[in-house]
């Protein structure tokens, strides 16, 4: 039996790990660090700085190499298939490490249940498999802390959607706030800006974080440019941003 925990790391600051993950990484056999190219190195050189500074007992660390997602125009085909190569991978390394079984763990940016397919790739490993979430700080949280605002207006929802979906749907309807994640292409581009706002962040609790805000039609382009230079400086950006329609109004 193996018991796979899917551990929520926050934004990469190892400060924003709770006890409950500390512990959970100190209770693993096994820890696995994917690997995505010299592009993103960063990303896993995080995920490095995090076990170092947290590990303190015998827990091992193995990297490995992640597929890469065919390029098809089918979207959902793509990603099922890639998610089906992460999930071999993953027994792959299960057997390899832990033959006579035990806990593995994988460090999870933000939270596995929040835009992260941990959890749906987990699901393909079978009934041999205990899977446990350990919760982490989300990028939203991190974002509305870093403004200093509320996520949400006084007895108003909020829409929780992808970059792709804004740009594919426009707006979505009876709603007046949305906050957009895994946008690449600035989606916010495409819409009317008058009467929104957008408070938008990159980078959330890393050194290098990097914060806008304002309104969509005086900021947009520039957090457009921003963006640009933040990934060719990097190498890769992780950001995400909320979008308020009127009132024209911080509140």
């Amino acid at each position: 039996m193996i018991r796979l925990l899917l551990i929520g790391i926050g934004t990469g600051n190892p400060d924003h790990l709770t006890r409950a993950a500390t512990k959970a990484m100190n209770d693993a056999d096994l820890i696995l660090l994917p690997r995505k190219g010299d592009a993103k190195s960063d990303l896993i050189d995080l995920r490095r700085t995090i076990c170092a500074q947290l590990l303190t007992g015998p827990t091992r660390i193995v990297e490995f190499d992640m597929p890469v997602r065919a390029a098809e125009p089918a979207y959902l085909d793509a990603v099922t298939g890639w998610h089906d190569a992460i999930a071999g991978l993953w027994m792959e390394q299960a057997a390899l490490h832990l033959p006579d079984g035990g806990t593995m763990a994988l460090l999870v940016w933000g939270d596995p249940s929040l835009y992260d397919s941990s959890l749906r790739i987990a699901a393909r490993l079978g009934p041999k498999v205990d899977i446990r979430v350990i919760p982490g700080i989300t990028s939203i949280q991190a974002l509305t802390a870093a403004h200093g605002i509320c996520l949400n207006r006084l007895a108003e929802p909020v829409l929780i959607t992808t970059g792709r979906r804004l740009r594919e749907q426009g707006w979505p309807p009876g709603v007046n706030d949305i906050v957009v994640m895994l946008d690449g292409h600035c989606a916010f581009r495409d819409l009317p800006p008058q009467d929104m706002l957008i408070w938008w962040g990159a980078y959330l609790g890393m050194d290098c974080e990097e914060l806008a805000r304002g309104p969509l039609g005086e900021v947009g382009p520039a957090i457009v440019e921003r963006r640009a230079a933040l990934r060719a400086r990097h190498g890769w950006i992780m950001d995400v941003y909320l979008l308020r329609r009127a009132p024209a109004a911080f509140n």
